[in-house]
């Protein structure tokens, strides 16, 4: 008698201790709603899908699938220009560092245009290059170089060509990060030819002597 006492005591104790972590699991979990609800409610309650880096992307970086995620937002806490859709920047090149974590804003593909200064009579031409297609990554604004073109056959497309700026130079540039693109100030005339020999082919810039160069042309 005594010991089934001591059993169904037990067994009472037991389904009470299951009660009570049963009931405080469901507190915690009603605060841990309440305290979300208010956070949403304080910060406007909407939550928005949006563009955010999943790795840290330096100016010239390709944005796609591989370095972007979609994750939900609070709408009050979005930048003004927040990417709501990949689609709206897949293939772009990032002006400017994202740090991974950060929500993409247009403003990272917006080239700082402050700085550039094109002579009159020319325009301002971004073309993609590479470390070793710009004298080593020492390309720079103000040097004056020949652009030739290379594939099947190797062409000379311009002479003495006026570097306006490069990803390198940009104020956010990564320290260490490959050069990715050259701005050359080009005649008007120009710019058809040398987008069309930098979709097919590579372009390689040339540093003449400077007992070489004369004014650009």
């Amino acid at each position: 008698m005594k010991r089934q006492k001591t059993i169904l005591w037990g067994i009472l104790s037991g389904l009470i201790c299951a009660g009570s972590v049963f009931f405080y699991t469901q507190g915690v979990q009603n605060e841990a709603a309440t305290a979300r609800a208010e956070a949403l409610a304080r910060y406007g309650g909407e939550q928005l899908e949006i563009c955010v880096a999943t790795r840290d992307i330096s100016a010239g970086d390709t944005v796609d699938v591989t370095n972007i995620a979609t994750r939900l937002w609070v709408a009050d806490l979005l930048p003004e220009d927040a990417v709501r859709s990949l689609a709206d920047i897949n293939g772009k090149q990032a002006t400017s560092t994202i740090l991974a974590g950060e929500v993409v804003s247009m403003k990272r593909f917006e080239e700082s245009l402050s700085s550039v200064e094109v002579p009159v009579g020319f325009s301002a031409l971004s073309v993609p290059a590479k470390e070793v297609q710009t004298i080593g990554g020492a390309l720079c604004a103000g040097m004056h170089v020949d652009v030739y073109a290379t594939g099947v056959s190797t062409e000379l497309l311009a002479e003495n060509i006026l570097v306006v700026s490069t990803s390198a130079e940009t104020s956010e540039k990564k320290a260490g990060a490959s050069i990715a693109w050259v701005t050359l100030a080009v005649k008007p005339s120009s710019v058809q030819e040398i987008i069309a020999a930098s979709q097919k082919m590579e372009l390689y810039f040339v540093l003449p002597s400077s007992s070489e160069k004369g004014s650009t042309r």
